[in-house]
């Protein structure tokens, strides 16, 4: 029987290509995102493509009561989720704090932390019930270090940096195992997103640059939860070959 990951923001970018890789190595999967047609074409793509299953929730991380409905309504061959993906996150913004807008504030706490708590609160009791599961959570360079004008988002996934830690040890006693794969320059919609549509400064983010792909970022996931059971790995900072932090990065000529 496989085992069942459930992958959250699996609509684009290192949440797809993660529901791929892990239903390529014969896990079910569950994925969720606000996008329904994009929900619908990837669970398609999987079936036809592997021989795992899929099951779809559409629903909105950033509201608990969502959540809470989306996870109950799980049938019960579905409810045994051996592999939470906290992949859900976003970036809104680029200013220095005083001139932050409030609204991208909001975007980024709700989905990068509450929302990360929100599944995680649903689904890790069912875990410790069964003695049984591995909690994976996608953070990022910038949960290691801060840049210019990246203050929230920066400090959200520091939370996400030290929520591992902490789930790390509130696990121990329960046979859960808590992870953190943080990437560097991922080429995906984040720049798009942080810029509100602007495809035009996404672009220049990558510029000169070969970053990494989701399938990269994808690939250390399907490493950390494979390992065998006596084996936790707390924690992967993968960066492109061209990027030693958040600020030094080679561009090509």
């Amino acid at each position: 029987m496989n085992k069942i990951a459930l992958i959250t923001g699996a609509t684009a970018g290192i949440g797809e290509a993660t529901a791929i890789i892990l239903a390529e190595n014969s896990y079910d999967v569950i994925i969720t995102g606000r996008r329904k047609e994009r929900l619908e074409n990837l669970k398609q793509k999987i079936e036809n493509q592997t021989n795992s299953k899929v099951y779809s929730l559409c629903f909105d991380i950033r509201k608990n009561s969502e959540v809470i409905s989306a996870i109950d309504s799980l049938p019960e061959s579905w409810k045994n989720i051996d592999i939470l993906v906290n992949n859900a996150g976003l970036a809104s913004g680029l200013e220095p704090i005083q001139e932050g807008q409030i609204d991208d504030w909001e975007k980024m706490i709700d989905t990068n932390i509450k929302g990360l708590l929100y599944i995680t609160r649903k689904v890790s009791p069912n875990m410790i019930k069964r003695r049984k599961g591995h909690i994976i959570n996608i953070g990022s360079i910038a949960g290691k270090e801060v840049y210019p004008d990246g203050n929230i988002y920066c400090c959200t996934k520091h939370a996400v940096n030290a929520l591992t830690k902490s789930m790390r040890i509130d696990m121990l006693p329960h046979n859960i195992r808590v992870s953190q794969v943080a990437p560097g320059m991922v080429e995906t919609e984040f720049s798009e997103v942080r810029f509100h549509g602007d495809k035009k400064r996404a672009e220049e983010v990558y510029n000169k640059i070969t970053p990494l792909k989701s399938e990269d970022v994808a690939d250390a996931i399907l490493y950390v939860a494979t390992r065998p059971a006596h084996i936790n790995i707390d924690d992967i900072l993968i960066m492109p070959a061209t990027q030693a932090s958040t600020r030094d990065i080679i561009r090509n000529d």
